[in-house]
């Protein structure tokens, strides 16, 4: 099941091109839709994500790519290191394992994007204003900033060591 369909990109379409004058800051933001629970509990199906095009990725990093396997499928997960051949990258989610455990290390040219925010959307009616403000400050957040990773579940680490996520979401 695909966590993200392409909507639009900088290519949408046609290729870029060395010197093209309709470039701007514009072209090079997207959004993309969270299908799949591999980024639990980071994020969770139906969450919006405002990506950044051509970004560079850095250990941490929520990412768009290409399934190396299936171009056009594209999935989200966080890239964890570089490696010969390319990003590490895995879910969130330690029981979906549709990331690199399974399918290795992921080429450059398959990372389509880095997120920057996510945004949930409301779930059911907000019946007060309270909720509403609540769900208002909850339904932004950033998805970069220094990172304190997580251990894998039933790994026996205690949680204190390194892990996966940064630590503005755990704050939260």
């Amino acid at each position: 099941m695909p966590e993200r369909r392409p909507q639009r990109g900088p290519s949408h379409g046609a290729e870029r091109r060395e010197g093209d004058r309709h470039e701007g800051p514009l072209k090079r933001i997207g959004l993309a839709e969270v299908y799949n629970p591999s980024m639990r509990p980071t994020l969770l199906p139906g969450d919006q994500l405002v990506v950044g095009y051509g970004a560079t990725v850095r250990p941490g990093d929520v990412v768009v790519l290409r399934h190396p396997f299936q171009h056009d499928l594209l999935i989200v997960k966080r890239a964890v290191e570089r490696r010969p051949g390319g990003w590490w990258v895995r879910g969130d989610n330690p029981r979906v394992k549709n990331d690199s455990r399974e399918f290795g290390a992921v080429p450059d040219d398959l990372v389509v994007a880095r997120a920057w925010l996510r945004v949930r959307p409301p779930r059911g009616a907000q019946r007060s204003p309270g909720s509403a403000v609540r769900w208002a400050v909850s339904a932004v957040r950033p998805l970069v900033g220094p990172l304190r990773p997580r251990p894998p579940a039933g790994s026996g680490v205690p949680s204190g060591e390194p892990g996966l996520l940064s630590r503005r979401l755990r704050a939260r």
